[in-house]
């Protein structure tokens, strides 16, 4: 495959390719992608959850590596497919039909039905982490916290409950919308992009600068979705990975300014050492996943 489709294993592309607005250059080792990546590993409640519902920081922590060795494995479930139906000249009119195409005329009809219903298990499983996601935010972060702090268990069940049916009929109403797209990932991650540099600034914020304050936290988060319809239409012409990275600098910016620049820096630091402890095992492990990551860099530049 590599032999056949060479130009498509290129990572850092030049200005004049076709994709360049996809993937800006070097933008995608030292810009927004981390801003993407950070973001969706690192605060995303659905994924965080995960961790959260471990039996202890070190069972967390094995997981994470685990996740992290499985993730490298991605790029033969995600790029590759797409790459093997150019090199195959697949009809297609759209990108996303790559994987569907490679399905029906490569696999037979019992392997088939097995990848099909693999599929259907990772979708379902995303979707439900997702709904539970939302209900808790509502349920626990708005309705209780604003409309009804003195709420029982049984009405924040059924309020959940209603808060997961009304995303699930947004998300109906918004698919037609979306079924013109040549890619609809990239869509996703362009338009999430306008939420996770702010959510990532903050976060980062909470851990490693002690001056932060709740003001500049909301700033960071209004100006997110500011900093990034400005950008988007004052240069419509920016690539949206390059627009994240620099919205996230511009909310970062936010929560410097709005620090309390007289309070002493260790004036809240309440946090307990064992729960940024890692083991050698974790940490040697982490060290193999990296360098195999820099590996996969370096042979695809």
């Amino acid at each position: 495959l590599y032999g056949e489709a060479s130009d498509k294993f290129h990572l850092i592309l030049d200005k004049s390719h076709p994709g360049y607005k996809d993937l800006p250059g070097i933008s995608v080792i030292l810009g927004g992608l981390w801003v993407a990546n950070l973001y969706y590993w690192g605060c995303n409640q659905y994924i965080i959850q995960r961790a959260l519902a471990a039996k202890s920081v070190r069972e967390a922590q094995n997981g994470m590596l685990f996740s992290g060795f499985i993730k490298l494995f991605i790029p033969l479930l995600v790029v590759i497919p797409g790459i093997a139906a150019f090199a195959l000249e697949a009809p297609l009119e759209k990108s996303d039909e790559a994987y569907p195409w490679l399905l029906g005329n490569l696999l037979p009809v019992g392997v088939k039905g097995v990848a099909f219903a693999a599929l259907t298990a990772a979708i379902v499983s995303s979707l439900a982490s997702m709904m539970n996601s939302i209900s808790t935010i509502f349920t626990m972060d708005i309705y209780r916290s604003y409309f009804r702090k003195e709420a029982g268990q049984k009405e924040l069940v059924h309020t959940g409950r209603w808060a997961s049916f009304g995303s699930l009929l947004i998300a109906v109403l918004i698919a037609p919308m979306l079924s013109g797209l040549d890619q609809a990932f990239q869509y996703i991650q362009e338009f999430t992009g306008f939420v996770s540099p702010g959510a990532l600034s903050i976060f980062l914020a909470g851990f490693f600068y002690k001056r932060a304050t709740a003001n500049g936290a909301l700033a960071a988060a209004l100006g997110s979705f500011v900093f990034s319809f400005g950008l988007k239409f004052l240069f419509p012409g920016l690539p949206w990975m390059d627009r994240m990275g620099l919205v996230f600098l511009m909310c970062c910016a936010l929560i410097v300014l709005l620090g309390k620049k007289d309070q002493p820096a260790n004036a809240y630091t309440r946090h307990d050492p064992a729960l940024f402890h890692t083991g050698r095992m974790f940490n040697v492990m982490s060290v193999v996943i990296l360098a195999i990551l820099i590996g996969f860099y370096y042979f695809w530049w």
